[in-house]
């Protein structure tokens, strides 16, 4: 089943009206991937706010002649014209009284060019309305985060089962070998770089990894995720090799209570905030509350971060649809740390969760 994009040029469309702007350039080439399908590297769209879904008369693509054939069969329900210079040709073309832009994408050069001409337009600043609606997935979306998960999924339950994380091996040597089976599994692409951290790295929230050796009674944290279609999950699971010890089964029991409660706040209309504090109040109880160095999770989509970010400064609320990582972590610097992550998407009847490897605690 592929996208239908239409609705989501409607979407935009009641934005601008709501917003008294006629017209919007979306030179973001992830916000024109969502609103389109175009995965090409130029392009630009005028999405006009008077058409409709079965008119779209004024609203057009550009793009450069690399992608002739691919915005033909990418983009067959928009008119596309080809001009290098897209975002320019978009704004000298345009037949509307005034024409927002992406305000935090255009660069001054771009706002500077484009005054000039159409010097007889106003241009208007936007910021985030395609990013807003963004939030929200359909079930389309939705299908493609399930595979990006299970493509995860799939491939840290092979690393396990090969003896991929064992004693002797470095943290490079594993994180290659879990990107190379997140490809075996289904992946398009990895959505971001793969933390491995054995150890006292173990209590680095974004550690990169090393030549550093896996050794018995460590804490492994790996943090990871596949890309299907353009789409992103993000998980992270730490296990012990061998042998665990009473400290290490205690600072594990605590994240995974703390975990489990951010999970269970996640209701659609919850303030990002509150769904922080639920999670962070576990943690601090214990005592705890200085090691769990980072915002509890982010929105996750055509971006491995994106809107809603959940963190004790976060503001607005949840919405249905909204896919979201739920990721507290206990650090003790120079000895190790725990992080547990699943992707989930928020839901009327509970959250759906899309990383389905256990999160017991696992010694390998």
């Amino acid at each position: 089943m592929s996208a239908d994009h239409a609705p989501r040029r409607a979407a935009l469309r009641a934005s601008l009206a709501s917003e008294g702007i006629s017209a919007l350039l979306v030179t973001d080439l992830l916000n024109i991937r969502y609103l389109t399908g175009f995965t090409g590297s130029n392009a630009a769209l005028l999405v006009d706010a008077r058409d409709s879904v079965d008119a779209e008369n004024g609203t057009v693509i550009c793009t450069d002649g690399r992608y002739l054939t691919q915005v033909a069969e990418q983009v067959p329900d928009l008119k596309a014209v080809i001009d290098r210079a897209s975002a320019r040709h978009l704004v000298e073309s345009a037949e509307v009284p005034d024409l927002g832009f992406e305000s935090h994408v255009v660069t001054v050069a771009q706002h500077t060019v484009w005054s000039e001409v159409a010097p007889q337009r106003p241009l208007v600043a936007t910021s985030g309305l395609v990013e807003q609606l963004r939030m929200v997935k359909d079930e389309h979306e939705i299908g493609l985060l399930r595979s990006a998960c299970a493509a995860a999924d799939a491939a840290l339950a092979a690393l396990v089962e090969e003896g991929g994380l064992r004693p002797g091996l470095t943290e490079r040597r594993v994180g290659r070998r879990l990107e190379s089976l997140m490809f075996d599994h289904g992946a398009d692409g990895i959505a971001f770089e793969t933390i491995v951290a054995c150890g006292a790295n173990s209590a680095v929230p974004h550690h990169r990894p090393t030549d550093a050796v896996l050794a018995s009674g460590d804490f492994v944290k790996l943090d990871f995720g596949a890309q299907v279609a353009g789409y992103h999950s993000d998980m992270t699971r730490t296990f012990v090799l061998d042998r665990v010890s009473d400290w290490q089964r205690d600072v594990y029991d605590l994240v995974a209570r703390s975990q489990a409660a951010g999970r269970a706040a996640l209701e659609p209309g919850a303030e990002v905030a509150s769904v922080d504090a639920a999670a962070r109040r576990v943690i601090e109880d214990a005592g705890y509350g200085e090691l769990f160095l980072h915002g509890l999770g982010h929105g996750v989509g055509l971006e491995i971060h994106e809107a809603p970010g959940i963190g004790k400064l976060g503001t607005g609320t949840l919405l249905c649809g909204a896919a979201v990582t739920v990721e507290p972590g206990v650090y003790f610097s120079g000895r190790g740390g725990v992080r547990i992550e699943d992707t989930l998407v928020v839901r009327e009847q509970g959250p759906e969760l899309l990383t389905l490897t256990t999160k017991d605690l696992t010694v390998v």
